[in-house]
């Protein structure tokens, strides 16, 4: 069967030309981190009015996840593997020392916590060290460990006899960036003579000069003009190329081309790496064009289970009854920290402030902060320093904090046509194999409507979901016994 052949050549120029101008617009942050008080009077929790805007872009949503994620997933999957030459050996290992890494680099390694290797690591770093080296592409769910093993595959390959950049590592958004770039400098600090440069908005280098870091992590745009347009260094001398999060650079406009028109100046002979936490088919088209005789690595993303969730419906009048219920588990059984789900903004801002009032340590997520807003309010709850996380959809997939004992759903989710999100209410509850442990879901019905979504939920899955009484103490302290 004939394929349609995207000539990415042909509408490089104009989706230049349009990146050219988004880039430009300036996009001020609020200086203000506060979080404005809310000003709901009747908290209608059956509006959905402003739901659009609580929509985050894919790099937001992937930065968001590697934020709250403290470990790696444990993984239960097999890794499929494919390759182009099957005569060619594959090795894997389980330990980071048969690696045969230089010791200030593995000491790098242990001091991140790094005990053993994790799946994709144990079978993707033997590839990656590999002389001569190969190529890869990768693809694995967020928290599986991709990023630390081709940032020490980037730090094992530099030659610091060298002082031009050798390393070129491609991230969708400046915040991705940073990310690596401090999982890069965490794994050197054993390595003081290895030297990272960020590409990235806010650097700026003076004309004429050349960089003489060894490695270069940054987006894509920045490092065009960088490499072409200012020639600050030089594209054909790089050895190692890694391109990040290529399904979130796939959907981020312009960003496409401008890898395409970067990966043309690279020297045959470099090492391509490429990672994506999904393998739909544009992505891995997109993966023919960059990468060739690759070695695939997949490993397929661990599914969320209700298995070990006590689910529970409330009925309840009005929106104030909901609060009520909510303050009547709250001061019957221990919680360790509780995330609550609304359906709009107006929702989650009325109930933060009403739980901060009375005197509840409360953060809120909504998709009006800033990306640096989310990340420190994210960080915050991790922490401990507020037990509840009430948030809208901004972040229904990837909240997999451990000692989060109680998701509360104060309005269930509904797709546009407002039927039950089966798929999201799985994301917002369910727990991944990673830490076993049982949990408790509760949801709020103040309506006919919402009593048939949690029917509809409750025959998707064929898991009961209980009826609580929110007014009978000793019912509520069963559940949390």
């Amino acid at each position: 069967m004939a394929s349609t052949k995207v000539d990415w050549g042909q509408c490089a120029d104009e989706q230049d030309k349009l990146a050219s101008k988004v880039t430009s617009l300036n996009l001020d942050k609020p200086n203000s981190t506060s979080i404005p008080a809310p000003t709901v009077k009747d908290g209608d929790s059956k509006s959905d009015d402003d739901t659009s805007e609580e929509q985050i872009s894919p790099a937001e949503k992937s930065l968001l996840q590697k934020i709250i994620r403290k470990g790696l997933v444990e993984t239960t999957k097999d890794i499929e593997i494919q390759r182009q030459d099957p005569n060619s050996p594959l090795y894997s290992v389980k330990t980071f020392d048969a690696l045969r890494l230089k010791p200030a680099l593995l000491k790098g390694v242990y001091a991140l916590g790094f005990n053993a290797p994790s799946r994709i690591q144990e079978t993707a770093l033997p590839t990656l060290l590999a002389d001569p080296p190969q190529n890869m592409i990768a693809q694995s769910q967020s928290g599986t460990g991709k990023t630390a093993a081709f940032v020490l595959a980037m730090l094992s390959r530099v030659d610091v006899t060298k002082e031009y950049p050798q390393v070129l590592c491609l991230s969708p958004t400046y915040e991705l960036a940073i990310q690596t770039g401090e999982v890069a400098a965490k794994m050197s600090r054993f390595c003081p003579e290895i030297k990272i440069k960020y590409a990235v908005r806010g650097e700026e280098i003076s004309r004429g000069s050349k960089i003489s870091e060894h490695i270069i992590i940054g987006t894509p745009g920045k490092v065009l003009d960088w490499g072409q347009k200012f020639k600050f260094f030089d594209l054909s001398k790089i050895s190692v190329f890694v391109l990040d999060e290529a399904d979130v650079m796939i959907a981020t406009q312009g960003h496409q081309d401008q890898c395409i028109r970067i990966h043309k100046l690279l020297p045959r002979a470099c090492q391509m790496m490429f990672f994506s936490a999904t393998y739909e088919p544009e992505v891995m088209n997109f993966a023919e064009i960059i990468v060739s005789n690759p070695l695939i690595i997949r490993l397929l993303r661990e599914e969320e289970s209700l298995d070990n969730i006590k689910q529970y419906y409330i009925r309840c009048k009005n929106v104030d009854e909901k609060y009520t219920a909510i303050t009547n588990i709250y001061g019957v059984i221990t919680i360790g920290q509780a995330i609550i789900f609304c359906h709009t903004k107006k929702t989650a801002s009325w109930l933060a402030g009403k739980m901060t009032k009375d005197g509840h340590a409360v953060a809120i997520l909504s998709g009006d902060l800033t990306v640096e807003q989310r990340i420190s309010v994210l960080d915050r709850f991790r922490a401990g320093l507020e037990k509840v996380l009430i948030t809208t959809n901004v972040l229904a997939r990837g909240i997999d904090v451990e000692q989060v004992t109680i998701v509360v759903n104060f309005d269930l989710p509904m797709d546009q046509n407002r039927q039950a999100d089966c798929e999201t209410y799985l994301h917002r509850i369910g727990r991944t194999g990673r830490f076993g442990k049982s949990g408790i879901a509760i949801n709020l019905i103040d309506s006919d409507h919402a009593m048939e979504l949690c029917r509809t939920i409750e025959k998707h899955f064929g898991k009961k979901i209980h009826y609580l009484d929110a007014e009978d103490a000793d019912e509520i302290e069963k559940i949390g016994a």
